[in-house]
């Protein structure tokens, strides 16, 4: 009732604000009429009906003509000062003056609500782009809900905002208020649009407004918000399925292939292992004989063959869960090379072993566990692939601020698109369709040398294959603490 009642006083005060001018108008050429004709008359009286449709709006505008072509003819048309009309040509001219008044007032009208919804589409438009803008940089459901419900306080006349989610997680509701002292009692008026996606009911948008009613550009803005809110809402609900179906796959994929890779590796020492003891618990061997010696070697080597394995997957979970930890001291890259000689040398009897590394190279602060490791499983590739009686060179020389070390074999190469391939986790190469080895030694390689601050790579060479890795010589600028005599070390 209280907004009916303001549009008639608003749309009263528009007519009487059209006659006005209209009687400004009369005022003013009233002196001068005889000297001017009717037809100028005439099209000045334009100018308040002009000035109505424009400022005023539509019934104003015609209330506006019809008043002017009263005062023309009452004023301005002979006989003065009566409705009457003698001449045709004056007849006419009133007839004329009504009609262009008329058509004008509704042409210019269409005109001017033409324009005005072209720009309230421009504003819809640009307000919806703006949500969905908002809406694309949020992947949660709280960010995405109280992205909608602060757009369309922002957006519209508005006193309270609320969105209400149908989750199977406990996700409150997100409430907004244009004020502090805000509530939703009081003479506000609630209106709810379902969140409706493709699926499911996503759930509720409730918005309270002082008006009773909305316009029907609000409830058309209102209802897309919902509908952009419920898409969104849906496609951070996908996406979280989709990651986490991504997830199980990678993890079921990895399942199977650390299966598949350890399987056989753990299987072949096992064996060997459980053949030598049940030859020796048989009797059919004498305790002093070569073959007992033969057979508890084999039971030594692929125990330590065991161990090895296992210790690259204990490393290869300590990697990846970033609980490697490094004790790290100055140490020559020469001795650790040295170590890790010892710890193959059974293995590597077979081989042409070459070491090339200055014994006045650089110290490098390093864990020398770790790099006794990083060279124990470059070597063991190596012998993999390389031929007996081939050479494997361990080489070492200062690059820059940084020790480069090599470890070259005369094995076959790896083809191009491997090279880097080889150092991710579980990636085997086959040799005469044979899988060779777990695929975790290389990554374990990778891990520790890059804990390091340095980094590794393979080369294929003309006669071989080779691995490079670098090593910090001076880690930010510190250098080695050589003791002086008599201090302790």
């Amino acid at each position: 009732m209280k907004n009916f009642q303001a549009s008639a006083l608003r749309t009263s005060f528009q007519i009487v604000a059209g006659i006005f001018f209209t009687a400004i108008i009369t005022l003013m050429m009233y002196p001068i009429r005889e000297f001017l004709g009717s037809q100028i008359v005439a099209l000045i009286f334009l100018l308040p009906v002009l000035f109505s449709v424009y400022f005023l709006g539509l019934l104003p505008a015609i209330i506006t003509s019809v008043t002017s072509f009263l005062c023309l003819n009452y004023f301005f048309i002979p006989p003065y000062y009566s409705f009457l009309v003698h001449k045709g040509q004056d007849f006419v001219t009133l007839l004329v003056f009504l009609l262009i008044s008329v058509f004008t007032s509704q042409l210019i009208d269409k005109a001017r609500k033409g324009t005005q919804l072209a720009r309230q589409h421009e504003m819809e438009a640009t307000s919806l782009y703006q949500l969905l803008l908002a809406l694309s940089a949020k992947a949660d459901t709280g960010s995405i809900a109280g992205t909608v419900a602060e757009h369309t306080l922002r957006t519209i006349p508005c006193s309270r905002v609320e969105v209400n989610l149908n989750s199977s997680k406990a996700i409150p509701t997100v409430v907004i208020n244009k004020s502090v002292n805000t509530t939703d009692g009081g003479s506000s008026y609630l209106f709810t649009y379902p969140m409706l996606s493709s699926r499911s009911d996503e759930g509720i948008l409730k918005v309270w407004s002082d008006h009773p009613v909305l316009s029907g550009d609000e409830d058309r803005l209102l209802s897309m918000y919902a509908a952009q809110g419920a898409q969104a809402l849906e496609r951070s609900r996908l996406m979280a399925v989709e990651t986490h179906a991504h997830i199980l796959e990678e993890t079921d994929q990895a399942k199977s292939t650390l299966l598949a890779s350890v399987s056989h590796e753990l299987r072949s020492p096992l064996a060997v292992i459980k053949a030598s003891v049940s030859s020796l618990r048989s009797g059919l061997v004498e305790w002093d004989s070569e073959a007992r010696q033969d057979l508890l070697s084999s039971i030594e080597e692929e125990t330590d063959h065991l161990n090895f394995l296992v210790g690259n997957l204990l490393d290869m979970s300590r990697i990846e869960a970033g609980a490697l930890t490094l004790h790290k001291k100055w140490n020559s890259l020469l001795e650790i090379a040295n170590v890790s000689l010892q710890h193959m040398q059974k293995v590597l009897e077979p081989f042409r072993v070459e070491v090339g590394i200055s014994s006045d190279l650089p110290l490098v602060y390093t864990d020398f566990i770790l790099m006794d490791q990083v060279y124990t499983n470059l070597l063991s590739n190596s012998v993999k692939f390389a031929s007996p009686g081939s050479r494997i060179s361990l080489l070492a020389y200062p690059e820059e601020e940084n020790v480069h070390a090599i470890v070259e074999n005369e094995g076959p190469g790896v083809p191009e698109e491997d090279l880097d391939r080889i150092f991710e986790k579980f990636h085997q190469l086959h040799k005469n369709d044979r899988v060779m080895g777990t695929g975790l030694g290389l990554s374990i390689c990778k891990g520790i040398v890059s804990s390091h601050g340095g980094k590794i790579w393979a080369e294929n060479l003309q006669k071989g294959f080779a691995f490079h890795f670098t090593l910090p010589a001076r880690p930010a600028g510190e250098s080695p603490h050589i003791p002086v005599e008599g201090e302790d070390e």
